[in-house]
């Protein structure tokens, strides 16, 4: 079982569990058998589950108000330039 944080989508949470089981388990894809396969998916979720934590969220809405701004000067510098560019030709 996954355990996973009650605000957020379980998708977007089994979308970062199962790359982390691509490349620490299933890559190399060194395996004889499909039992070979399960055995190390197994053993790969029971280490998770004892190992996993829940982690403090960092991200506040004024970092996301900082992000927000730093892309809109990018997107009307870019803007800018694209046009300096079409007057020049």
């Amino acid at each position: 079982m996954l355990h996973t944080p009650i605000h957020a989508s379980w998708t977007n949470q089994i979308e970062i569990f199962f790359p982390i089981g691509q490349r620490k388990v299933v890559q190399p894809n060194d395996f004889t058998d499909l039992t070979a396969v399960r055995d190390r998916l197994r053993a790969f979720e029971d280490r998770y589950n004892l190992t996993a934590q829940p982690f403090q969220w960092k991200f506040t809405t004024s970092d996301l108000g900082d992000l927000l701004a730093r892309l809109d000067r990018h997107t009307l510098a870019d803007r800018q330039e694209e046009s300096s560019v079409s007057l020049a030709a």
